[in-house]
């Protein structure tokens, strides 16, 4: 593994490393008022919810690199403490990067970019109509994190009101990740959208905590075909099955003619239950996964 210290790079060369290796990254799109009632819109990668009571959500301004000035956004709401904080979805990406062009101040981007303006409930600066989640906020502090070029500007924003697409929540009213689209930012020109493929799901931990990794047959645990994700999902269990019940499972023909056909070779055996596990893994059965495992765990079958 390569090392590399901060010191080693130039700024902007460290920064496109920090791009490149924290992400995807949550885009907040924001929307800003300056004293004079100048509207600015612009994107912000480093983002994200710090807190839920109160409701805080925070991004960052970074002071540009080349001369060390600072953006519209940073000013304005030093002049106005108050935005509106979008989530971008697919369908708004292309617009988006255009409003992150570094036009002059007092340059409208929702003109720009063609958006739709609304005025906020409890805010100043106008929402986009356009988009599916807006976060109203009050501005509660900006705290600087230096005073050199990418030093960043923490932009410390506490919820007023959330405005959401009914269309995007599910039969429970939560908001269903396929129908948000959401979209992040990577390195460079790349960005990710959480859709399709790239969404799955994980069981969370077991309340009354799983039994781990380090409580397994050591057969499972070091096992050369299981992933050290198909480990986690199983160490997520509480208990494993009992004896009789694995045994049961093992007088199956699937098991029997595995056991037929590798009887002079066991560590083919253990290989293709192994094989067989994760499959199960891949199919979310776990129980069936950890009775596939367990074959070669007890004797009299």
């Amino acid at each position: 593994m390569k090392t590399i210290y901060p010191k080693d790079l130039s700024t902007l060369e460290f920064y496109g490393l920090l791009q490149g290796a924290v992400a995807p990254r949550p885009i907040a799109f924001v929307s800003t008022i300056d004293i004079e009632g100048n509207v600015n819109l612009s994107p912000f990668s480093f983002f994200n919810l710090f807190s839920s009571d109160p409701p805080i959500l925070i991004f960052s301004p970074l002071r540009r690199m080349r001369d060390n000035t600072t953006k519209h956004t940073l000013q304005n709401v030093m002049e106005v403490p108050e935005v509106v904080i979008h989530i971008v979805h697919f369908g708004m990406v292309e617009q988006m990067s255009l409003a992150s062009a570094e036009y002059d101040k007092g340059v409208n981007e929702f003109e720009k970019a063609g958006f739709t303006p609304l005025k906020s409930n409890e805010v100043r600066p106008p929402r986009i109509k356009e988009a599916h989640v807006a976060f109203e906020c009050k501005v509660n502090e900006v705290k600087s994190l230096g005073e050199s070029g990418g030093a960043g500007n923490l932009v410390i924003c506490e919820v007023l009101a959330a405005h959401v697409r009914q269309e995007i929540l599910d039969e429970k009213g939560v908001i269903d990740p396929k129908k948000l689209d959401a979209v992040a930012r990577l390195g460079g020109n790349w960005y990710s959208r959480a859709n399709g493929a790239s969404l799955f799901q994980i069981p969370k931990p077991a309340r009354n905590l799983g039994i781990g990794i380090d409580q397994m047959p050591a057969s499972v645990r070091n096992s050369m075909i299981l992933s050290g994700n198909n480990l986690g999902r199983l160490g997520n269990v509480e208990v494993l099955p009992g004896e009789a019940e694995v045994v049961a499972f093992g007088r199956g023909p699937e098991i029997q003619e595995m056991r037929v056909r590798f009887q002079h070779d066991p560590d083919s055996l253990i290989d293709h239950l192994h094989l067989l596990a994760k499959e199960a893994l891949d199919e979310d059965d776990v129980t069936r996964a950890w009775l596939i495992l367990l074959q070669t765990s007890f004797e009299g079958q």
